[in-house]
């Protein structure tokens, strides 16, 4: 059983550094308060421990 990340951005990233934007857009957040899965990678997790602030993370067992 693999592990998914469900990955919600919560607060903007207007006004970040652009290191932090760029991160956001590469896991696939363009808008607020949408949510992406992704696989739990530690490539995955690395780019949300960097947004960390931005966005809410929920493990999901998928099958």
């Amino acid at each position: 059983m693999a592990k998914k990340l469900a990955i919600t951005l919560t607060h903007s990233p207007i006004g970040r550094p652009e290191n932090q934007r760029k991160t956001a857009f590469a896991l696939g957040l363009r808008k607020l308060h949408q949510t992406v899965l992704r696989d739990d990678t530690p490539v995955i997790r690395g780019m949300i421990n960097r947004i960390s602030h931005l966005v809410s993370v929920e493990e999901i067992d998928a099958e």
